[in-house]
């Protein structure tokens, strides 16, 4: 069975990633705050939208570390390095189709936008990060590998040079430092562009040389390339429409008021902050289950789900008590541009964060066990479920709210609601056990 050890052995490198990728986050929206308040509203939305598109096919092509898991957990390394090839035309083609994407963007960022210096600052990010995308198409291919086969520390270090590289050229690029002239908000993508080039270029590089030195011959890649799509479509959908009906509700909180905005979206870079490792314990739960798996042994997958809930679920605690033992600190990253209206900036930021570490508990639960139905290849559950839930429950009760109490605490408090029932669903399915029937290799 897979112990607390084998667990955090896989998952703190990639917690400890996707927390590497909040703080450039963090650190990109707190640049921007001090450059201007416009391009901090600017950046989430646009974020978001982006995301939308980009991580569609990014999760197709991550889907093949659970591939990756089961073929390593039989002990078949050529199919290992075949899902591998699989995986990088996926990024190629994702990185083409993202293209098209971009006008469709724009179009949508214009006629959801009020202001012109907002929509001005929403199109740059969103632009320039969008026509980036293949890198992290290719980036995402190539960790895939690593990450299916256990080898997670590799991943982790390699994200950690390129995000401080990330973190290092934003005040260069955003306030026009050595020289450079201040690009503002479009520094802040390219600064997030390179980052994600200088990783898919590393991790390509020893991905190459790990798959070259095996000699066996490998499967033709057609049939891994249906099979990641069958399974990792839903996996794609359950990403974009999760990140559609969070960026409607970020448009609505865009009428409450441009400081409740300013302080919305400040709020939930640090719900990213706290929510990355989360989403590290989810990865590691899906590839402990695909290993477990592989290897025929349901039993240790289950065992593996569960130690992943409990540990994520305990990490999340802690760090939503320190957020909210620091909240005043915190927010002050955000606040230099607040002026006269700082200490309004704090009152509803505090408010904001307590809303924020209710949900948190509930949101990991339920994440690390979705990661564990999609390590099983439960996937067109999750998506299912993702989208009843959002479609039909939260954003009419974010619709209602805003009509008849249009306040940004009673709009953030739907989300509590939101989470709960999602986890129940998700704990109930993966209780039942109609995972187990699945067979994705």
């Amino acid at each position: 069975m897979v112990g607390y050890r084998e667990i955090l052995k896989l998952v703190w490198p990639l917690a400890l990633g996707m927390i590497n990728n909040a703080v450039m986050q963090f650190a990109d929206r707190a640049y921007l705050a001090h450059h201007s308040l416009t391009a901090l509203e600017a950046a989430l939305p646009a974020g978001l939208l982006m995301w939308i598109f980009a991580g569609f096919f990014q999760s197709i092509v991550g889907y093949s570390s659970v591939f990756v898991g089961q073929f390593h957990g039989a002990g078949d390394e050529s199919k290992c390095r075949a899902t591998y090839r699989a995986a990088l035309v996926l990024a190629v083609v994702s990185g083409l189709l993202s293209l098209p994407c971009v006008t469709l963007g724009k179009w949508i960022l214009s006629v959801t936008t009020s202001t012109p210096a907002l929509l001005a600052d929403e199109l740059s990010y969103f632009s320039i990060t969008l026509f980036g995308a293949l890198a992290i198409y290719v980036q995402m291919a190539a960790a895939s590998y690593f990450t299916g086969r256990g080898e997670t520390r590799l991943v982790f270090w390699v994200n950690l040079v390129g995000n401080a590289l990330n973190v290092a050229l934003d005040p260069i690029l955003i306030f026009g430092w050595c020289g450079l002239p201040a690009m503002g908000i479009s520094g802040a993508a390219y600064a997030t562009v390179a980052s994600m080039v200088l990783q898919a270029v590393v991790l390509v590089g020893v991905a190459e040389g790990s798959s070259r030195r095996g000699k066996s011959a490998s499967p033709p890649l057609a049939g891994l390339l249906f099979r990641i799509l069958r399974f990792g479509i839903p996996s794609g959908l359950y990403t974009i429409l999760n990140m559609a009906t969070f960026t409607v509700f970020v448009f609505v909180t865009e009428g409450v008021g441009a400081l409740e905005l300013a302080v919305s979206n400040a709020c939930f870079s640090v719900n990213y902050l706290l929510f990355a490792p989360m989403e590290g314990f989810a990865l590691g739960a899906s590839t402990l289950v695909a290993q477990a798996l592989g290897r025929g042994n349901p039993e240790a997958a289950v065992v593996a789900a569960h130690r992943s809930v409990i540990l994520g679920v305990t990490f999340a605690a802690l760090l939503a008590g320190v957020t909210l033992l620091f909240a005043h600190p915190i927010l002050d990253l955000f606040a230099t541009n607040a002026g006269a209206n700082v200490a309004a900036f704090h009152s509803l930021g505090t408010t904001l964060l307590a809303l924020m570490a209710a949900w948190l508990l509930f949101d990991a639960a339920d994440i690390i066990i979705s990661g564990a139905l999609k390590g099983a290849g439960d996937t067109k559950f999750v998506m299912v479920w993702m989208v009843v839930n959002s479609l039909v429950l939260w954003l009419p009760l974010v619709f209602l709210v805003r009509h008849f109490h249009k306040t940004m605490p009673a709009l953030w408090a739907t989300m509590i609601i939101y989470v709960i029932i999602l986890c129940v669903g998700s704990f109930g399915r993966w209780t039942c056990g109609s995972w187990r029937k699945i067979q994705i290799v």
